[in-house]
């Protein structure tokens, strides 16, 4: 039945011997199932049903749970074009289909599925398809099929935007690189997006079992570290599209104001270069690793509902939430960092996304009203609603991304322990080391970044206004904890400023995200970010390195570049991300 190409290590769980998925093929009428460490299955079933029976009982195929509380993951099969042809599937779905997300009920490929007692979840038999059979008793019996040709791993998180491997990738070079990402990160269920998702739900179940004293049955019992609930909404949290703004009163077009609606996010800001910093010839773009992985490290989040806050409350910073306070009085030119007063114009402001100075009251979660506080200033809430139940639910989910971004970097020689220069050098040549790798790369870094996104997942328009989506029923749709990673994000960033300026008086000229462009006498991050008289990063700013959190080279233009830019478009805009020499970096990861 089986052929091995190569050795392979022994699997730890003889359930899941052959790993946790495998690419299903068809050469010459012979389908074969390419799993990790290089074996290859024959494949007897002629039917898609006959193909998730045979896994089911013969494969082996899964991934063992990652917390004792958790559940093992289903078997993923993936399916290429000449698969899909032996087994009466289209390799292209039609554009009603496409914009179904799904093939018709009448296809026979999905009679026979039902003909065969299977059933499939409510999105139908789409580019990623659920076909299970009842649990025998607490095994469940699922199998997950993603359609390769159908764009199941879009080349936007799976893949080279430019240049897409995955649909000309052979089977076995594929199984090799999404098993990795499997071993690193979890088993894909989706978009990056949607398995980032199912991994903090993986590593913090909402459950266990219990073993009842009085009756000696176990019993489901919630976990104190979980998300376990889906809690009522606070209206200033959501977005626009949400049910409960229905009856606020908003006409269909209304764009909130900061004093009706959070608005946490991350930096897009720009100023003019001074005459002074015109004198550079360069402009150096740093940007951080990871970013919203290394904010979510630490970060105590709310685990329960809504309290709310009236009558002008004391700000408390060990509560996560949601705060109304004005912070227009913040003036930077006041702050002094390490005894030297910077120049608070040529930096944003702390607390809007814009950078500019904010108007008078607005929401801003614990981590922006904690920063006002630390810089010295006095902060008088209006209003909150604030969680009483907290806990650090995000550290495992960013230590899981960390240590498998931190290993994948490292597999293409960029190491924790190289010097500045070294490690400019290594990240230069990486993706040239190994091409999987760098998919690896830009699969976990995508899975990072669009897992925060989300927890306030907003309606794709194929829902009327005001009316609910399925997102708004997870557990973990939680808008309050992506606030607080974008705040912490923002305002982590902003310290690093601080330090950058008060130690070399050097300020940035844009920044996206967490792209951050600097003037520099010359081309290379090394000859612009500050270092100490021993020649070590300047402590609390920015550090070169692989590390989340740490910063890289994104590129570097010319200072005439940009004025040519700015001519070009009629005045200073944000350039932060345009200025890329490694097209991988300066997405929001």
């Amino acid at each position: 039945m089986a052929k091995k190409t190569t050795a392979s290590a022994a699997a730890v769980d003889p359930r899941f011997e052959n790993g946790p998925l495998a690419v299903i093929d068809c050469e010459d009428g012979q389908v074969s199932a390419y799993c990790v460490g290089g074996l290859v299955l024959d494949v007897p079933a002629k039917t898609i049903p006959a193909l998730v029976d045979w896994t089911l009982t013969e494969a082996r195929l899964g991934q063992a749970r990652l917390h004792r509380n958790g559940r093992d993951a289903d078997p993923i099969l993936v399916l290429t074009a000449s698969a899909l042809e032996r087994f009466g599937l289209p390799v292209a779905l039609s554009e009603q289909e496409r914009h179904a997300g799904r093939l018709p009920s009448g296809h026979k490929v999905v009679k026979q599925i039902e003909k065969a007692g299977l059933q499939m979840s409510q999105r139908g038999f789409g580019p990623w398809a659920r076909l299970y059979r009842d649990p025998e008793g607490s095994r469940r019996r699922c199998v997950q099929l993603c359609i390769l040709p159908w764009n199941a791993l879009d080349a936007r998180e799976w893949d080279k935007k430019d240049n897409p491997r995955l649909p000309t990738m052979h089977p076995a070079d594929l199984v090799q690189y999404l098993g990795l990402y499997a071993a690193r990160v979890i088993t894909p269920r989706g978009s990056t997006a949607t398995t980032g998702l199912e991994l903090m739900t993986a590593l913090r179940p909402p459950t266990r079992a219990e073993k009842n004293p009085a009756t000696g049955e176990f019993e489901r019992a919630y976990n104190d570290d979980a998300l376990t609930a889906k809690y009522d909404v606070v209206p200033c949290e959501v977005p626009d599209e949400h049910p409960i703004l229905k009856d606020a009163g908003f006409a269909r077009h209304h764009i909130r104001t900061p004093a009706e609606m959070l608005m946490e996010e991350a930096y897009d800001w720009c100023r003019p270069l001074t005459d002074e910093e015109c004198a550079n010839p360069y402009l150096v773009a740093v940007d951080i690793n990871m970013s919203y992985a290394a904010a979510a490290n630490g970060l105590t989040v709310g685990l329960n509902g809504p309290t709310h806050l009236e009558n002008n409350p004391t700000f408390d910073p060990a509560l996560p939430g949601s705060w109304l306070v004005d912070l227009s009085h913040v003036d930077l030119s006041r702050v002094r960092v390490n005894g030297r007063t910077v120049d608070g114009d040529r930096l944003p402001s702390p607390f809007t996304p814009t950078g500019e100075r904010p108007t008078g009251p607005a929401w801003y979660a614990t981590p922006t009203v904690q920063y006002a506080v630390e810089l010295g200033f006095d902060v008088a809430p209006i209003e909150a609603y604030v969680r009483t139940q907290t806990g650090r639910y995000l550290d495992s989910w960013y230590k899981r991304l960390r240590d498998a971004y931190v290993e994948t970097m490292a597999d293409m020689g960029v190491t924790t322990d190289l010097t500045g220069s070294e490690f400019l050098e290594a990240m230069a040549r990486r993706k040239q080391v190994d091409p999987t790798m760098a998919l690896l790369e830009t699969a976990i870094k995508a899975t990072a970044k669009g897992t925060i996104g989300k927890l306030r997942q907003r309606s794709r328009g194929q829902v009327p206004y005001y009316e609910p989506y399925p997102a708004l029923e997870r557990v973990n749709w939680r808008p309050d904890i992506r606030a607080a990673v974008l705040a912490n994000q923002r305002t982590g960033l902003h310290r690093k400023l601080m330090k950058t300026a008060a130690a070399a008086d050097l300020y940035p000229t844009s920044i996206g995200t967490d792209a951050i462009v600097y003037p520099s006498p010359g081309p290379s991050p090394l000859d612009v970010l500050p270092q100490t008289p021993e020649g070590k990063p300047v402590p609390g700013g920015f550090r070169l390195g692989v590390s989340p959190g740490m910063v890289k080279h994104q590129g570097t233009q010319t200072v005439l570049w940009a004025e040519a830019q700015f001519e070009e478009r009629g005045g200073v805009f944000n350039i932060s991300n345009l200025i890329k020499t490694d097209q991988s970096a300066g997405e929001g990861e």
